[in-house]
């Protein structure tokens, strides 16, 4: 059930406490990882200040913001387009199972059919969190063939 009264818009810098404060809660949900949070800020404020890095969704209910995700931009050139990854995605725990998230990625499909050079979005899920996967695939997202690996910087 999507409630009638969610309204989603791009963030705006003066959701930044409130977005650091999501992708820290998220990070010790989903991986037991305590994030710094001054790192955490300086990320959110420099994606926030720079539109060429990507932005933020928020669901806000009651003018109150109970939810995000932020899109990130990879370039294609298999296919000579924009990708959009969808990541930091949380949902505020009594805001959850009512739509708000569907609510957000419907708004991701909408302006990526409006942006002619996006040629689909993307998402990683931490590998046993199914009740995430199965949102997801609800939606009609597929899982893919990839495994991701990383090397971070120190």
């Amino acid at each position: 059930m999507v409630l009638e009264s969610v309204s989603i818009r791009k963030a705006k810098t003066e959701d930044m406490e409130t977005l650091a404060s999501f992708n820290e809660a998220m990070a010790l949900e989903t991986e037991d990882l305590h994030l710094n949070p001054e790192t955490v800020r300086a990320g959110v404020r420099g994606l926030l200040n720079d539109p060429t890095k990507g932005f933020y969704l928020v669901a806000t209910l009651k003018e109150q913001v109970v939810a995000s995700l932020m899109v990130t931009y990879e370039w294609s050139d298999w296919r000579d387009g924009t990708i959009w990854w969808i990541q930091s995605v949380y949902v505020a725990p009594d805001s959850r199972r009512q739509g708000i998230y569907r609510s957000l990625y419907n708004k991701v499909k909408d302006l990526a059919e409006s942006d002619t050079s996006v040629c689909g979005f993307r998402l990683y899920v931490e590998k046993d969190n199914k009740r995430a996967q199965d949102t997801y695939a609800s939606l009609g997202m597929s899982e893919t063939h990839y495994k991701i690996f990383e090397e971070m910087c120190p």
